[in-house]
């Protein structure tokens, strides 16, 4: 299957706008779920002019359905529906009743500890924890927390996106923690992997948590200049309305119907290109998963026939990257929503991370072949 000049150019436009948009458009920014959403629409457009052996794309009743339950269904409790942005909600709305004393102990906690030891168990713990407590409520305990401490905006958004970084890392360790490490599961359950519950914590827990604790090491260094005494800087006062509650859940929705639709919106290019690139190189291709749903790319790229080693570079490659930008993970999601954290702040920090944490492990994986 070869792709016509004017549907690589169509889903290219639809590439750069997400990637470049934001950075230069501050209506973009102001409406990013608004906007994401119609770059969704415009790719499963696009997406229906092209026919691949095996598979459905463009739209259909399949992916609709999809769009709409994404978010609402990541699993269930006694039958009950548990998703995203009930979590974002219901918790929300347990804060916003409740916010006083939450905040009290967070505060307490900063009394008694200095900022540096705080925020190396805020980033490790919910990193190590979010296979467990699922990424999106490790996401959401982290902003509260963030948003308690008296620190500087600036130390709150370093803090932040170190922690989304171990968070994203840590939550495939079990299929609870993302709908990645639930697919990658799903997909290599038969021979010869046979995937259980702890397939991903063996096989990729070594690299995982010393990533982790390293990232606390970082997050510390990051925040060694910050004076908890300095009577110019306090913590935030809880201010958000019912309707703010609201709100950020229902763009919290908004963003997983846009990404489930640029994410099938970009099967053709994905099944296209990303399949037939060598792993050393597609470990690195897979950067686009800061713009595109990483579970989309895990399910289009990975499966049984593969190798060990082409698997953990696939894993790897989506799970760094995710960090890079807001779009590339349900947590910076969440975080940037609630902290207020703008594209290029995200990115000033985000990218070179992402490109330096990428950089250790494929010396890891594929130099030293750890």
């Amino acid at each position: 299957m070869a792709l016509e000049p004017g549907i690589l150019a169509g889903f290219l436009i639809i590439f750069l706008a997400v990637l470049l948009g934001p950075f230069k458009i501050h209506v973009i920014e102001e409406n990013l779920e608004v906007f994401l959403f119609v770059c969704g629409i415009a790719a499963m457009t696009i997406s229906g002019f092209v026919e691949i052996p095996g598979t459905e794309t463009g739209w259909r009743m399949e992916i609709i359905e999809e769009a709409l339950t994404s978010p609402l269904h990541v699993g269930e409790i006694a039958g009950i529906w548990i998703g995203i942005f009930q979590i974002v909600l219901i918790v929300g709305l347990i804060i916003y009743k409740w916010h006083e004393p939450i905040h009290k102990v967070i505060r307490k906690l900063t009394d008694i500890l200095s900022v540096k030891i705080l925020g190396f168990l805020l980033i490790v713990v919910l990193g190590l924890s979010s296979s467990i407590m699922s990424a999106i409520l490790a996401s959401i305990i982290l902003v509260e927390v963030v948003n308690a401490m008296p620190i500087s905006r600036k130390s709150k958004i370093d803090l932040t996106i170190i922690a989304c970084f171990s968070i994203g890392l840590g939550a495939v360790l079990t299929p609870l923690g993302e709908p990645l490490a639930t697919i990658a599961v799903s997909k290599l359950s038969g021979e010869p992997y046979h995937a259980d519950f702890m397939f991903l914590f063996n096989m990729l827990g070594k690299y995982i948590i010393p990533g982790i604790l390293a990232y606390g090491i970082v997050g510390m260094f990051f925040l060694g200049k910050v004076d908890m005494k300095d009577s110019g800087i306090k913590a935030e006062a809880y201010n958000e309305t019912l309707k703010d509650v609201i709100m950020r859940a229902v763009k919290v929705y908004l963003f997983i119907m846009a990404l489930t639709f640029l994410g099938d919106g970009f099967k053709p290019i994905i099944f296209e290109c990303f399949i037939r690139i060598p792993s050393t190189v597609l470990y690195w291709v897979n950067m686009v998963s800061a713009i595109l749903d990483n579970a989309t790319l895990c399910a289009a790229e990975i499966g049984p026939t593969m190798s060990e080693l082409q698997i953990k570079s696939i894993l790897m490659g989506l799970l760094i990257a995710g960090g890079m930008l807001i779009p590339g993970n349900i947590p910076n999601i969440i975080s940037a929503g609630k902290l207020g954290i703008t594209s290029k702040e995200w990115a000033r920090l985000g990218v070179p991370m992402g490109l330096v944490t990428m950089g250790i492990y494929f010396a890891i994986i594929f130099v030293l072949g750890i």
